[in-house]
C-alpha cells in the first residue's frame, strides 16, 4: 500500500476504484466497504484508493471539545487498511480552508481531477463538502459528467453489521472489551511510553510498568483491571493490567499499570503495546494493602485462564 501526503503527491490512476471517509477504528462496517471497493476494482482491473483526513475534522472543526475519543492514530488505521488489501491511502490535511470547499469542488478538483475516479463506493448516507452539504444525489447527478460511476452500500447491508465506530466507544467505556473486539475484527490497543511511578506495585509483589499513552486524542477503556496482552522489545507477553484512581492508597489522578508476566526488565522510556483481551472486574477500594495484595493473586490466575482460552 501506498500513502500519500496531500492529494498533490498522487499520480492520477486511469481505473481509480475510490472510497473516502475518516474510518477511525476500521471496524466490520468500514470492512464491509473495503471489501466492496476491492471487488469492484477486481472486475474492472482497477486500483484501490481510500481518501482520508487527518487531523480528525472535529479536532479542527471543535477544538474547544477536548472530549473527543479515537479509536485509531493514523498509523494504526494505515496498518489495518493495509492488512485489508488496500493498494492507495491519501491523507488530506484537514484544515479549516479545506473544511470550506464545496461538494462540487471536491468532486471535480479531488475526486475527478486528482484521483481519477471511475468508480465510487461509498457507505450509507455518506455526506462530503462545506457543511457535509454533498449527498449520494449530488454524486449520482455529477457522475454522468465527469464520467465516473457510483454506488452506495446499501442501508440495510451496514445495518446488518450493526457496528458504528461510535458504539464502539460506548462498548469500550464500559469496559465491553469481548463486544468492542468483535465489533473491530481485532484486538483493541492502546500505545505508550513506560514512565517511572512510585513503586507500589513491587512493594505488593506484582511490579507494574506505568504507561503514558503516546496519542492525546486516543481512547483508554473503562476503569477496571484487564486481561492484556504486552508487546516489547519485539515479544509479545501475557498481563494484567490496571485503570483507575487506585483508591485503596487515595490516588487523585488516573493511571494505567500493566503487570508483565514472567517478564524482569528495565524498560522506562520504552514504547510498548497493550493489547485488551477481557475485563476482569471493576477497580475499587479495599481496606488495606495486604487485601489488595490478595485480590491480585486472584486476578493473575483470572488473567491467565482468559488468556489461555
Amino acid at each position: 500500500m501506498k500513502i500519500y501526503e496531500g492529494i498533490d503527491n498522487f499520480k492520477r490512476l486511469d481505473r481509480a476504484v475510490v472510497t473516502a471517509g475518516t474510518f477511525d477504528g476500521v471496524h466490520l462496517g468500514h470492512q464491509k466497504i473495503l471489501e466492496r471497493l476491492g471487488n469492484v476494482a477486481q472486475s474492472i482491473d482497477g486500483e484501490t484508493v481510500l481518501i482520508t483526513f487527518w487531523p480528525h475534522p472535529r479536532l479542527v472543526l471543535d477544538p474547544a471539545n477536548a472530549s473527543i475519543e479515537l479509536l485509531t492514530t493514523f498509523e494504526e488505521k494505515a496498518q489495518l487498511l493495509e492488512q485489508k488489501g488496500l493498494d492507495h491511502l491519501v491523507k488530506i490535511p484537514f484544515t479549516k480552508e479545506f473544511s470550506e470547499t464545496s461538494s462540487k469542488d471536491f468532486i471535480k478538483n479531488i475526486l475527478v481531477d486528482a484521483i481519477g475516479t471511475k468508480r465510487l463506493v461509498i457507505g450509507y448516507d455518506h455526506r462530503f463538502g462545506h457543511n457535509r452539504e454533498g449527498s449520494f444525489e449530488a454524486l449520482k447527478l455529477n457522475a454522468p459528467t465527469y464520467g465516473f460511476e457510483v454506488e452506495e452500500i446499501p442501508r440495510q447491508d451496514l445495518e446488518n453489521v450493526g457496528i458504528s465506530s461510535s458504539r464502539i466507544r460506548r462498548t469500550l467505556g464500559n469496559g465491553e472489551i469481548h463486544i468492542s473486539n468483535q465489533y473491530l475484527g481485532w484486538q483493541y490497543k492502546v500505545t505508550g511510553t513506560v514512565v517511572k511511578g512510585n513503586s507500589l506495585g513491587r512493594q505488593l509483589g506484582f511490579p507494574t510498568a506505568n504507561v503514558e499513552k503516546n496519542f492525546l486524542y486516543k481512547l483508554v477503556p473503562s476503569e477496571g483491571v484487564y486481561a492484556v496482552r504486552v508487546h516489547v522489545r519485539g515479544a509479545t507477553f501475557n498481563g494484567m493490567l490496571n485503570i483507575g484512581r487506585r483508591p485503596t492508597v487515595s490516588g487523585q489522578t488516573v493511571t494505567i499499570e500493566v503487570h508483565i508476566f514472567d517478564f524482569d526488565q528495565d524498560i522506562y522510556g520504552e514504547e510498548i503495546d497493550i493489547i485488551f483481551i477481557r475485563q476482569i472486574r471493576r477497580e475499587i477500594k479495599f481496606p488495606n494493602l495486604d487485601a489488595l495484595s490478595e485480590q491480585l493473586t486472584i486476578d493473575r490466575l483470572a488473567a491467565l485462564n482468559i488468556l489461555e482460552e
